[in-house]
């Protein structure tokens, strides 16, 4: 029997795809490339072309030809999806599929009292009488970005399935180590001949994202002498007191969890070690270019300064733009933008536009030469335990999907 969207959706959530940032290998684990390798062969058997999963830069990609007249001609497009899954448990993922929502608050696990409650996420309301999909409490869903990567691929189904709706070249690619910012570094933009692309890696229905944050990432080690207490006195440095020395320094306001819209922020997002040494890893992110370029001198300035308060140089630091605003790109020429909106409309999915606070491949593949803006895929609380989507929501996306095709191929001349 032919498998469903959902069916599709909950196979492809089992799977443990998450990334590591502290892996050297391309892809950083090998169970996106065992993911990749089998989608290749389901692909194959679905009917699409050309597919071809690349070790080099770990892309799955694929094409489906154009079905026009001969003399037609519409412009290439592309749709791209990840396949790694944040930062989180991702072994032994159980969805839950909670059909006809009725409203209330979802017990997800009731061994350890994990509870989906409306008081604490009131967007739940959302989704009354549709099918929900959520975690056992234990683990991430995984809709970011399977729900996207689905979506996409059961459009591709849809135009394979129905011969006779008009489309141009569309092409397709499935990648690695987007939760790590590695993954779309390494694409291969002259093995994807399309126009424009759009990836399907946003939120709520509606979402549409083409100004993103610039980001960099800052690698900080501390390195302390570390010696017995009872004898420390004009010897020791503690690294573990001097990393919580700095972390003092930076603008106490400038947080992620005390800023919005277009305010930039740094955050300390990892740190570990001892006394003797402490490695510590901070993002840095702004909207604006010239914002975004002062923040990093900021932040060098400030390990300068405290490094003038040792003996010798204690901070080591290191940092690593990871991806730009593709609105700086795209302002150049909206039409990948423009006929999304139109796609939304003629679907009566209200825009929800609006600065995205991060950044997706799109960005650094706008950056390589295919303007790519960010689409929703209806995955709601990422990256944790009390991820959802809803069936309904992954359908829209499937639709969007479909209309934006339909769009293009009306273009033909």
């Amino acid at each position: 029997m032919k498998e469903t969207l959902l069916e599709r959706f909950i196979r492809y959530a089992k799977i443990n795809t998450r990334s590591d940032i502290r892996s050297k290998t391309i892809p950083t684990t090998q169970g996106q490339v065992d993911f990749l390798k089998m989608l290749a062969k389901e692909l194959i058997e679905l009917g699409f072309e050309e597919v071809a999963y690349d070790p080099e830069d770990a892309f799955l990609r694929a094409k489906l030809s154009s079905n026009l007249k001969q003399g037609q001609v519409v412009d290439p497009i592309g749709f791209i999806a990840h396949v790694d899954t944040a930062d989180y448990n991702s072994e032994g993922i159980t969805p839950i599929v909670h059909p006809h929502y009725d409203g209330k608050d979802i017990l997800l696990n009731k061994e350890k009292n994990m509870v989906l409650s409306v008081k604490e996420f009131p967007n739940l309301k959302n989704y009354l009488n549709q099918t929900v999909i959520t975690t056992d409490g234990t683990t991430l869903l995984g809709a970011d970005d399977k729900a996207g990567l689905v979506s996409i691929i059961h459009a591709g189904i849809h135009l394979i399935e129905n011969a006779a709706i008009e489309h141009g070249d569309i092409f397709f690619a499935f990648g690695p180590d987007e939760e790590i910012g590695l993954g779309a570094h390494r694409f291969k933009t002259e093995k994807f001949p399309a126009k424009f692309a759009y990836t399907l890696d946003s939120g709520t229905v509606g979402r549409i994202e083409y100004e993103t944050f610039n980001a960099a990432r800052a690698q900080l080690t501390f390195k302390g002498t570390s010696v017995h207490p009872g004898t420390a006195k004009g010897m020791m440095v503690n690294a573990l007191a001097e990393s919580a020395k700095f972390f003092a320094r930076l603008p106490q306001d400038q947080v992620p969890e005390k800023t919005s819209g277009y305010q930039g922020f740094f955050m300390i997002s990892k740190q570990s070690g001892d006394i003797n040494q402490v490695e510590a890893t901070y993002i840095i992110r702004d909207h604006s270019k010239e914002s975004f370029e002062a923040r990093k001198t900021y932040f060098q300035e400030l390990v300068n300064q405290q490094n003038q308060t040792y003996d010798y140089p204690r901070i080591d630091c290191r940092v690593y733009d990871e991806y730009y605003n593709m609105y700086e790109i795209l302002r150049n020429d909206m039409q990948p933008v423009d006929i999304a909106l139109q796609a939304y409309k003629n679907l009566a999915i209200e825009p929800k536009v609006e600065p995205f606070r991060g950044g997706t491949d799109g960005c650094i593949i706008t950056y390589k030469g295919i303007p790519t803006p960010n689409l929703f895929t209806g995955a709601e609380n990422l990256h944790g335990p009390y991820e959802f989507v809803s069936l309904e929501s992954m359908e829209k996306a499937r639709d969007m999907v479909l209309e934006i095709i339909s769009l293009v191929a009306a273009s033909k001349n």
